[in-house]
């Protein structure tokens, strides 16, 4: 089996960029793996499981001869560790992310990437709310979609070998415009974890004046708050980089919080009732 690349850096051995160095060297897809970062705690563990050959402090050296560089690190400091190795990197390199916004990166990165280098905008649509290395493991991507985000500057088959990276790693992968994909995912992702922090940290507040209540939580409140477990800067970086999608959407959702409790205070069932059913039809169609 020939390898799809000679040489992989990964920027970041997290649950994303340790699940993918995993698979990477279960699959074959790469003959050198190379782990890059700032914790040598993290990339020892990584270098002693196997997932990765060699490790580096340095972005610049560990990324020199790579024929591409995956970053999967938070979303606002891509830019940077594109900006960083951009000097080092051979002609020809790939360079791709794993974040879920896209479309200030991709400007971004295009607005000063020389045109010898070739990025291309990503987004495996997988995690868990764990983090770190310990929690990453081979299978994560199996099954789940991956968005890549080309654009008009993006070659072409550095946008294909991306593409074959992540359905080796067992992604079914579909193209969209950096615009849609974070007006999309602002909606399903980024808005459904804000409003689980604020319902965690509601709770926090509620605990303080009562005392006990996480006693009584059933598995509604653990479901639905699963995600609020999620690493915080992460969070943070995703919430400032789409912020102009994210901000009418608090708007909105704010206004059907408020046509709720609007129910309840008239007691108003009918209206309550088809509101609750019509979410009720609507969650049951999605699998």
């Amino acid at each position: 089996m020939d390898y799809l690349f000679k040489r992989m850096a990964i920027v970041g051995l997290g649950l994303i960029g340790g699940s993918l160095a995993r698979i990477a060297r279960e699959k074959r897809i790469a003959e050198q793996i190379v782990g890059l970062g700032r914790s040598r705690e993290t990339l020892e563990l990584a270098l002693a499981a196997g997932s990765i050959d060699e490790y580096s402090l340095d972005l610049k050296q560990g990324s020199g001869h790579a024929d591409i560089v995956v970053i999967t690190t938070p979303v606002g400091v891509v830019v940077d560790v594109v900006r960083e190795i951009a000097g080092s990197l051979k002609p020809g390199t790939i360079i791709t992310d794993v974040g879920s916004v896209k479309k200030k990166i991709v400007e971004e990165v295009e607005s000063f990437l020389p045109f010898q280098l070739h990025f291309v905008g990503a987004h495996p649509i997988a995690g868990t709310e764990n983090s770190g290395f310990q929690a990453s493991f081979a299978q994560l991507f199996q099954g789940a979609r991956c968005v890549l985000t080309p654009t008009a500057r993006t070659d072409a088959p550095a946008a294909a070998k991306v593409k074959e990276l992540w359905e080796q790693a067992g992604c079914d992968v579909i193209l969209m415009e950096a615009e849609k994909h974070d007006r999309i995912f602002a909606a399903v992702s980024h808005l459904p974890h804000l409003i689980a922090y604020s319902l965690v940290n509601t709770v926090i507040d509620t605990e303080e004046k009562e005392g006990g209540l996480v006693n009584f939580s059933a598995g509604g409140f653990k479901d639905f708050t699963r995600i609020a477990a999620s690493h915080p800067v992460m969070w943070r970086d995703i919430f400032f980089m789409n912020k102009e999608n994210v901000l009418p959407l608090i708007d909105h959702f704010t206004k059907v919080l408020e046509e709720l409790k609007s129910y309840i205070v008239q007691e108003d069932s009918e209206q309550l009732t088809a509101v609750l059913d019509k979410s009720r039809r609507f969650r049951r169609k999605i699998n």
